[in-house]
């Protein structure tokens, strides 16, 4: 027996010392200089909970007492929210005149457990006028990255972070190391800004104390305000477990003193220690968690009517005699006067129901009617109902649908007909009552903006008629956002027959039919800016706004962001807006939108039709890669051939791939002054089509098949054009000069 009660006593006094050895010493310091260091950290051994938070306080050159973990200057610690504020090197990107290029230097950061870099409190930031900038882990897996330009001081902004000398991106959770790597933008010369912008700077901050200033670019003031470095938010926690897996070791658990709570860490594994509700204080220190008095907080948390009583954990608030304290409306109500209320209520409700019942359905139809006629107020229908009035074709092809016909059609506008998101809003497939297929566009949000979007794309379907634009059968505005009603094109669009996973329709998309859709798609475009009512500009020029039928005809589609301009105008200051692959450079960084706008972005639908990749797409090395710069890059190398589509290589033939890659690299000039109108886009591509259906012909002809079938006029083009050059003395062949050829392919019907 004797035995027994000695082992329990050596059992209680183990877990006493376990218990005593998880607290610090009181001779510990709490202090390093200003700053406080609060336990579960400590300065010196044993004073910390373990190693890996004891905190190294030391004397600077300037005789003042700093913190340190892991040669980091503490700036401060917040033991209830489980961070650390800390000062990092910024690494920089700077311009050396003597050579006259970048220094590249490697910027590598790593953190010891158990610390990793807040992803909710940092952000990744680029400073400068000709950089990217991105992080990396050690498995190269991309994180975060951005691309920071100006030309000159006076385009910088204060407190502007969005690619004007500045840029900004978020950064992963879990993050415990990274690498920064700088690169010059592609289509600028460092040369140019050096003398304004020497240096450049990469790095992970702390959102809230980075505002961007103009003299980060101009000056050195950016990484002297803190000698070089910048303050960076870590997370930290207790162990590697969770708070389920860390109850199981008493022995180890930190959040063993009363009033305490464990949670999960937010940010990887581990966990943190939280002081319960009602209560303040240190959660790791034994006791520190005290009791918190709402009562002697301003305002009071009780009504004034009540009085305020503090008690453990929480308060409580006392009403006056007779009445109750409601805690959802933090009032004081009387008991007597809530049954008469209730009662008053009840008798009044009951004799409105019963008249109401007479009236209701009259009373619905009429509320309903109003509402309806409020959203047809409010989305412009009187407007564009003389907008659609005052084209007689418009008059006869465009129709007012009713929202009951629309809802009828798409079974309330059920997820299950989502045919696809666009962006300005979702499109469904709908039946109407005459049993045509449609897809009808229904606003994403509700907004005046998105608003004013559909109208503008009605304003514009509404004006123009051809055969290769998707066709606009009507609208309806009496519902609370527009709704846009198209005609239904089966076969998806370009983007998927191009890069979908449905091996029969990518093999199915043969050469000829590459180029005939090239060739309608540009004839759609052209008609826009130069043979409709008034001009137009798509803006999203892409290939997923290509729709296909099932003999792959073309329909250009989704005019949401396309802006019109009168005939005597060649170009509009607008917001930037399209699809990162296909914006035009020029219109990116001068915000003016023109007609060589659309006709880059078709120069990279042209690449997408010969390499079949893309417009950003991964590389072998799994890196992603702009479509537009690799093709012009290996078109300069001379080794387009090794990117172009197999199936491309067996059915063209090399002029013709190399006349396709010609006109995208014209589409693709980095000044819009020196590309291709659409019109003359349209001509070559016209031009090259008849001379692939001349040849099919002359083929079918030597093998005695039947030729295919041409427009009656067709051979006069082409007599024109080689019977010129059998009497010239400069054309000895059949081969004329493309000029030659343009001009007799002018007139050619559509």
């Amino acid at each position: 027996m004797a035995s027994v009660l000695l082992l329990g006593a050596i059992i209680i006094l183990l877990n006493l010392a376990s218990m005593s050895l998880a607290q610090p010493n009181h001779k510990c310091r709490t202090h390093c200089g200003d700053i406080e260091i609060p336990y579960p950290f400590g300065i010196g051994i044993g004073c910390a909970i373990e190693q890996r938070f004891e905190v190294n306080c030391s004397t600077t050159a300037d005789g003042i007492e700093r913190p340190f973990i892991h040669e980091q200057e503490v700036l401060n610690i917040s033991a209830s929210r489980g961070q650390s504020r800390v000062l990092m090197t910024i690494p920089s990107y700077c311009y050396n005149s003597s050579i006259g290029k970048m220094d590249l230097h490697p910027w590598d950061f790593y953190l010891a457990w158990p610390y990793r870099f807040s992803d909710v409190h940092n952000k990744f930031i680029s400073i400068g006028c000709n950089s990217m900038g991105y992080i990396y882990t050690g498995k190269s897996r991309y994180v975060a990255g951005c691309v920071s330009v100006c030309w000159s001081p006076e385009e910088l902004a204060n407190g502007s972070c969005v690619g004007i000398g500045c840029c900004q991106n978020t950064i992963t959770k879990g993050l415990t190391s990274y690498h920064v790597v700088f690169y010059d933008v592609d289509y600028l010369n460092s040369t140019t800004s050096w003398h304004f912008n020497p240096c450049g700077y990469s790095m992970v901050v702390e959102a809230e104390n980075f505002v961007f200033n103009s003299e980060y670019i101009t000056t050195t003031r950016f990484n002297d305000t803190y000698k070089g470095r910048q303050p960076v938010v870590l997370d930290w926690a207790i162990g590697n477990v969770t708070c389920e897996a860390a109850r199981r070791n008493m022995s180890s658990y930190a959040c063993r003193t009363g009033n305490t709570v464990c949670v999960d860490s937010p940010n990887g594994l581990g966990y943190l220690c939280n002081c319960s509700s009602g209560y303040q204080g240190n959660p790791y220190l034994s006791n520190g968690c005290t009791d918190v008095n709402e009562c002697e907080h301003s305002p009071s948390p009780c009504p004034k009517s009540a009085t305020c009583q503090n008690i453990v954990g929480g308060y409580q608030c006392l009403c006056p005699f007779g009445g109750n304290f409601a805690k959802e409306t933090n009032s004081c109500t009387n008991g007597l006067i809530g049954v008469i209320i209730g009662l008053s209520c009840g008798i009044g409700v009951l004799f409105i129901a019963l008249v109401s019942a007479l009236l209701i359905r009259r009373w619905n139809q009429g509320i309903k009617i109003r509402v309806r006629k409020a959203h047809f107020r409010r989305n412009k229908c009187l407007v564009l109902e003389q907008l659609i009035s005052s084209d007689e074709s418009a008059m006869h092809s465009t129709k007012i649908f009713s929202l009951d016909e629309l809802e009828k059609a798409t079974d309330n506008f059920d997820s299950t007909r989502i045919l696809g998101l666009g962006g300005h809003g979702t499109v469904y497939k709908g039946i109407l009552s005459d049993q045509r297929v449609v897809a009808i566009k229904k606003s994403k949000m509700v907004d005046q903006i998105e608003i004013d979007q559909f109208i503008n794309e009605l304003a514009i379907m509404s004006q123009i008629n051809h055969r290769n634009v998707v066709k606009l059968f009507g609208c309806c505005l009496e519902s609370e956002v527009p709704l846009l009603v198209y005609e239904f094109i089966s076969n998806g669009t370009l983007s998927e027959i191009l890069h979908g996973d449905n091996l029969s329709s990518r093999t199915s998309l043969t050469w000829d039919d590459r180029i005939r859709i090239a060739s309608e798609a540009s004839s759609a475009l052209a008609y826009l800016h130069s043979a409709a009512s008034i001009p137009i500009f798509h803006r999203d020029v892409k290939s997923a706004n290509i729709l296909l039928t099932d003999n792959f005809s073309v329909k250009v589609a989704d005019f949401g962001a396309s802006r019109s301009i009168s005939i005597d105008e060649t170009r509009v200051v607008t917001a930037v807006q399209g699809t990162f692959g296909y914006l035009d450079p020029e219109y990116y960084h001068t915000g003016q939108l023109t007609e060589k706008s659309d006709v880059y972005s078709f120069g990279v639908i042209i690449v997408e039709l010969l390499t079949r990749k893309k417009s950003i797409f991964l590389d072998s090395h799994g890196e992603n890669k702009n479509l537009c710069h690799y093709f012009v890059q290996r078109q300069q190398d001379n080794t387009i051939k090794e990117i172009v589509d197999v199936q491309v290589l067996e059915e063209g033939t090399e002029r013709q791939i190399d006349e396709m890659a010609s006109l995208a690299m014209a589409c693709l000039k980095h000044r819009g002054e020196e590309r291709p109108t659409m019109k003359e886009v349209e001509l070559r591509l016209q031009a090259m089509r008849g001379k692939m259906v001349m040849k099919r012909n002359h083929e079918l002809e030597r093998h005695g098949e039947a030729v295919t079938l041409l427009p009656s006029n067709y051979s006069n083009y082409f007599s024109t054009s080689f019977g010129a050059a059998n009497s010239s003395n400069q054309c000895v062949t059949r081969c004329c000069t493309m000029e030659r050829e343009l001009v007799s392919w002018t007139d050619l019907p559509r």
